[in-house]
């Protein structure tokens, strides 16, 4: 980062940002509704807006997603706090979108976002991160620390993540209720995140803290306010900055030793490193952490399929995909129009938001047949969108995969059975399809 730059721990003097006022993020917007869910085929369709928390948080979006690629795939809707955006609900389109980064720009973020003609409400943090880059700025960044995940990186990591896994399950009771999102899913995948920062082992609980207040919905149960949000992230960013000052002079080969000493990174900007360091975290932490948690409740959704995984063990590396594809971890995407355009006959203005829903995507009948459900051995499991295409491609897409495929042959040399046996909580977020509490019961091997 730039030698200009002096953070000094508890201080945002430095950063060059002042205590903010707060504002509406966009996509809260439906989030006072109150009342039961209506069915989705009772709305008329104009009324329907995929980007409502309480729908992933409820688990009723698989119907709307249902009745938009039936009715209206390409799909409009237009709010105060956002302006005009598309709701992507088809595998074609989504892909189509996702692979043309000429015509559909990442540079004006990921998520749902405010209007790219209006400046910025007093208060935001202007992050930036390279999976919302275009190229060459994007190529650049993201080669600089895709050696951290090389296959001959992770070839020598294998073991070390094994063992983990190991010492997590054999230390899991048998014949008790316990929450497998706190005893697994978020252990083994912050035990991951803090080796490839070489992190504290000690402190690794900040990783998760920091990933889950990055994509929160304000009153959610993990943040009040935007103001803490923005308080979180910079003491982030001021941890971090201490670490970066260290691997400048002890490069040790993790993410943040890539970037200090990467010619592209080397001097970016406070608020850039945050934003990359947000990137990292995240990927690093939800699409494993719930596609742990989301395996689980899978084979307890589909018994029949956990009996055919019982019965053959080499089905594993084919499950991993399927059930990657079945959860979808993060439900989208945002690309944002660079002229005007047609996708799916419909008329795009350059400026609108298109809202690649993956989730929606990756259950399209037309690709995935009987989509909603979880086939551990499907043909076509591998062409699931959860990771993106093009250049955008998930990078860590080779660690979620490996620690997948080491968590599930670990369990199935322990455990008979992980029962589901209470109510399962969802994430409170349209963007992170995920869980916030799961209790099970396990069975050992006799």
């Amino acid at each position: 980062m730039s030698e200009a730059i002096d953070i000094k721990a508890g201080s945002e003097e430095s950063t060059g940002v002042d205590t903010p006022p707060s504002y509406v993020r966009p996509g809260s917007e439906q989030d006072k509704m109150v009342g039961a869910i209506p069915a989705a085929n009772d709305l008329p369709l104009e009324e329907i807006n995929p980007v409502w928390n309480r729908l992933f948080a409820e688990n009723r979006m698989l119907e709307y997603f249902e009745r938009l690629r039936r009715d209206d795939p390409v799909h409009f809707n237009e709010t105060e706090v956002a302006g005009r955006y598309w709701s992507l609900t088809r595998y074609e389109e989504i892909k189509a979108v996702d692979t043309d980064h000429v015509n559909f720009s990442s540079a004006h973020g990921i998520t749902l976002g405010f209007p790219i003609d209006q400046p910025l409400p007093e208060g935001a943090l202007d992050i930036s991160l390279f999976i919302a880059m275009d190229p060459p700025k994007h190529d650049v960044q993201r080669k600089t620390v895709a050696p951290v995940v090389s296959t001959r990186n992770l070839a020598g990591m294998e073991s070390l993540i094994r063992e983990r896994t190991a010492k997590v399950l054999d230390s899991l009771p048998e014949g008790e209720t316990f929450d497998w999102v706190e005893k697994v899913s978020i252990e083994l995948t912050t035990q991951m995140l803090a080796t490839l920062f070489d992190f504290p082992f000690e402190e690794r609980s900040k990783l998760t803290r920091w990933s889950d207040v990055a994509t929160a919905v304000p009153g959610g149960g993990v943040i009040d306010s935007e103001e803490q949000r923005r308080e979180e992230l910079i003491e982030c960013l001021v941890y971090f900055t201490q670490i970066w000052e260290q691997r400048k002079v002890n490069p040790t080969g993790d993410f943040v030793s890539m970037l200090a000493h990467g010619e592209d990174t080397k001097n970016m900007e406070p608020l850039e490193f945050l934003g990359n360091l947000i990137l990292l975290i995240v990927g690093g932490n939800d699409t494993t952490r719930n596609s742990m948690t989301g395996g689980v409740l899978a084979l307890n959704e589909f018994p029949t399929e956990y009996e055919k995984l019982r019965a053959n063990h080499g089905l594993i590396p084919n499950m991993i995909s399927e059930i990657i594809r079945w959860q979808t971890p993060l439900a989208y995407m945002r690309r944002t129009a660079n002229s005007d355009c047609e996708v799916g006959g419909k008329q795009i203005k350059a400026g609108d938001q298109l809202l690649m829903w993956y989730v929606s995507g990756n259950r399209d009948e037309s690709v995935f047949e009987r989509g909603e459900e979880l086939i551990i051995d499907r043909e076509n499991a591998r062409q699931h969108l959860s990771f993106g295409f093009g250049i955008h491609r998930c990078m860590g897409n080779r660690v979620a995969e490996m620690q997948l495929r080491v968590l599930w042959e670990e369990i199935m040399k322990r455990f008979e059975n992980i029962e589901v046996v209470g109510e399962v909580e969802r994430t409170f977020s349209s963007f992170v399809k995920g869980y916030t509490s799961m209790p099970v019961r396990v069975t050992r091997l006799k």
